[in-house]
């Protein structure tokens, strides 16, 4: 009985779509405040997530930008270029994640 109640929780908390946008080919010399700056002109930034590579120590290109709002997600992917340091930026909607089975989710993560 509470597994099923669990695996509800879960199911509920995927279905519901966050505003978040994938972007890549994010310029090694671009750091995520000016990622955050640059998106800030669509609307409000909740998150902006950079991940490194700690061999390297240099982000891996691409990142995550939550916004308040959808609203303001599709503000930002209506826009046809995004340069940042001189690079065309990759950006498209984050598709939500569908669990499937008994699969696990990292939802409890935010992106």
């Amino acid at each position: 009985m509470a597994a099923s109640a669990v695996r509800g929780a879960v199911a509920l908390r995927t279905s519901i779509s966050r505003p978040v946008a994938f972007v890549r080919k994010i310029p090694w010399t671009a750091a995520s405040s000016e990622l955050r700056e640059h998106f800030a002109q669509f609307g409000h930034v909740r998150k902006c997530t950079v991940p490194f590579d700690k061999e390297t120590g240099f982000h891996r290109g691409m990142g995550w930008i939550q916004f308040s709002s959808e609203e303001e997600l599709q503000n930002a992917l209506q826009q046809e270029n995004h340069i940042l340091d001189g690079v065309k930026l990759h950006v498209q909607a984050q598709r939500p994640k569908v669990l499937q089975g008994d699969q696990t989710s990292d939802e409890e993560k935010d992106f």
